[in-house]
């Protein structure tokens, strides 16, 4: 009696796994667009009996774009820019990148910005904090990082002191880049009454879900009319004047104009997602004024409804590029399209030169871009090894042109899995800006045959960390 309860048991065990996997398979078939992916978590859902579709219940169904759709469903209309006649287009080259940021974006390119470069902690936090002192009716900040250190501090209590003058504030740190036990800096707002959250976070593991969904944006807006963007994250190993053991150089701007309400509407919606709150109304969203010349747009990636949207705007201004492609960035690790893309302008006669850290601060990092960087140089792509301290800039120039700042790295991660934020700036005198600093992170070059007298050993190594580049 016992054998037929153990064969009925094992024959239901088998039905629910063909049912389970059959379903996993439907939903990547209709769902899936990455090819490999599709057949990773297929081949897992059928060779790994009922294991394998728990595992793409909960980490292969993207539930943030849906959660994310249903509440911006719920959203009121928000008071933006002063609407204004369209000027014409740009008349130049890039007026097919123009047109193709239109689509991808679904934002206008807007005219009349002002924008500064600041370099490092040392220049951009003092007019961060002093802009936040200055605000009469809202301050927005997102962050990554976020720590308590006297860095971090001081714009913690920025905070408090803006929150007790009635100001509106609102701050997001990332549930992991923030600290996943301890978040000193949130637990000190929140003891002040500073409203803050812990984006995607929970102390039960078993209720993180979206752990490998992080928000990467980096934020600052000041009454809906001044913003500050880039890549720097808040803690003092960003100010090198402090001298702390590993400093990290950094790039980060100042925006003012029209294109600040797209900066303030990207943290609404991460916002509205994290805290279920909407932000609305004159004190986020007043009317702007044209002041300055440069045209701007954000460009938003994440897994709610804008994935590889950057990426895709990389790949445009790459191919609409005549003379030169210019990239700084902490880790380069690009996929398929993205190297074809850059090899390609280099053989058509575009000038590409990238710089990455000599030494980054993750070592499988390191070995897997190695790997990454061997077709470009034998492409004719100048890969420049910028000497420390450890560079988190992330920039990117065109034809002297065009430029794209904010918190994306080259990365399957930032392209597709991260919340990131970019701008994209067409001004001249900016972008020389952006190319002489990016001129003066040079190190040295890295040749093909430097990657060839590379040990066998070492190249092993470098291709199986190449191999994690979906993850890393």
């Amino acid at each position: 009696m016992l054998g037929i309860f153990d064969r009925i048991g094992a024959a239901g065990l088998s039905v629910a796994h063909v049912l389970l996997a059959a379903c996993v398979t439907v939903h990547v078939l209709f769902h899936k667009r990455d090819v490999g992916a599709s057949i990773g978590w297929i081949g897992l859902a059928w060779l790994s009996p009922i294991f394998g579709s728990i595992l793409y219940v909960i980490f292969g169904i993207n539930r943030v774009k849906r959660r994310a759709n249903q509440m911006r469903d719920s959203r009121p209309a928000r008071l933006s820019a002063e609407p204004a006649a369209s000027p014409p287009g740009r008349d130049d080259h890039l007026a097919a990148l123009e047109r193709a940021g239109d689509q991808i974006t679904q934002r206008p390119a807007e005219r009349g910005n002002a924008v500064a470069v600041l370099h490092n902690g040392d220049e951009a936090y003092p007019e961060m904090i002093a802009a936040i002192d200055a605000a009469e009716a809202s301050v927005a900040l997102s962050s990554y990082i976020f720590r308590a250190d006297d860095a971090g501090g001081a714009f913690i209590d920025a905070l408090i002191r803006a929150r007790r003058r009635r100001v509106q504030v609102r701050v997001l740190i990332d549930g992991i880049g923030g600290g996943y036990f301890l978040s000193p800096a949130y637990e000190k707002l929140r003891r002040h009454d500073v409203p803050a959250f812990r984006f995607m976070h929970s102390p039960l593991p078993w209720r993180m879900p979206f752990l490998n969904l992080r928000t990467h944006r980096k934020i600052l807006a000041l009454d809906g009319r001044i913003a500050f963007t880039g890549g720097l994250n808040i803690g003092g190993e960003n100010r090198l004047s402090d001298r702390r053991r590993h400093p990290v150089r950094d790039t980060h701007f100042r925006v003012e104009g029209p294109v600040v309400a797209q900066l303030v509407e990207a943290f609404a919606d991460n916002w509205l997602l994290a805290a279920g709150e909407n932000l609305a109304g004159e004190a986020w969203f007043p009317r702007l004024q044209e002041v300055g010349e440069a045209v701007g747009r954000v460009i938003l990636s994440g897994p709610d409804e804008d994935l590889e949207k950057i990426e895709l705007m990389i790949l445009e201004a790459i191919a609409c590029a005549r003379q030169s492609i210019k990239v700084v960035t902490p880790y380069f690790l690009p996929d398929d399209r993205l190297v074809t893309a850059l090899a390609l302008a280099s053989m058509r006669g575009v000038g590409v030169d990238v710089v990455v850290p000599a030494h980054g601060n993750h070592l499988l990092v390191d070995w897997a871009m190695r790997a990454q960087i061997g077709p470009l140089v034998a492409a004719g792509c100048r890969i420049w090894r910028s000497p420390p301290p450890f560079d988190h800039s992330k920039l990117m120039t065109v034809d002297g042109i065009w430029c794209l700042i904010g918190s994306a790295n080259w990365d399957v991660r930032s392209f597709r899995l991260n919340f990131e934020l970019n701008v994209e700036i067409y001004h001249a005198d900016i972008v020389r800006k952006i190319d002489e600093l990016m001129a003066t992170r040079r190190g040295v070059l890295t040749t093909a045959a430097e990657l060839d007298r590379l040990p066998l050993p070492v190249k092993l190594i470098d291709n199986a960390a190449r191999l994690m580049l979906p993850y890393l």
